[in-house]
């Protein structure tokens, strides 16, 4: 939800308006990376994103980035359902945003295995509080993040203007970090126990 708009908002408008006209600009570059952009009206911006190496297509989230008090505040990202919009929790957001540190030297297949291993430490940038709480993106340049107690130390303030906090540089990362690397679906299957069947031909008189 939009916070109240306390600085000029043509001010904010012209910056939304900016960075709306610099992701059409690269519209085709976002489209090859399943990003599409289904709604602009200041201060809030709708984009889903699609996983381009995993066929069938799926859409891995939707996002609303709410420009208000921009650039004085960060962006605000709130996951929600693609169709109506409305904010989900996280229970019901399959994505996640993993990163691993850097491990110069290491080939792919030992990465791979050091991972299954749980001898690399990753870092999921979605967070909640519960899985029935709504999902957050923990970034510095997110809002939610700026404003979250734990992050008291890390004023928006030191990255404004660094271009952490841009449109370009959210969706980069959501990207990079959550749709861009999904090339499998897990799929759980749950089996019931129904009635007893008989065969029809042993059905008696």
């Amino acid at each position: 939800m939009a916070e109240t708009q306390y600085v000029d908002p043509e001010v904010s408008r012209a910056k939304f308006d900016r960075e709306i006209d610099r992701f059409r600009a690269q519209a085709r570059f976002y489209r090859a990376q399943g990003c599409f952009l289904t709604e602009a009206t200041f201060p809030s911006a709708f984009f889903i994103f699609a996983t381009p190496k995993l066929k069938p297509r799926v859409i891995g989230a939707a996002v609303e980035i709410d420009f208000s008090n921009y650039d004085l505040r960060p962006p605000s990202l709130v996951f929600v359902d693609p169709f109506t919009l409305q904010p989900i929790a996280r229970k019901d957001l399959q994505l996640r945003m993993l990163r691993r540190p850097p491990l110069p030297g290491t080939p792919p297949e030992m990465i791979a295995t050091l991972i299954q291993q749980n001898a690399v430490p990753l870092t999921d940038f979605i967070q909640s509080n519960s899985p029935d709480d709504p999902p957050f993106l923990c970034m510095a340049g997110i809002r939610e993040y700026h404003d979250n107690p734990a992050h008291s130390g890390d004023s928006w303030l030191l990255h404004r203007g660094s271009g952490e906090g841009s449109l370009a540089f959210i969706l980069d990362k959501i990207i990079k970090y959550g749709t861009g690397p999904v090339d499998q679906l897990q799929i759980q299957l749950q089996p019931v126990v129904g009635p007893m069947v008989v065969s029809l031909q042993a059905i008696p008189e």
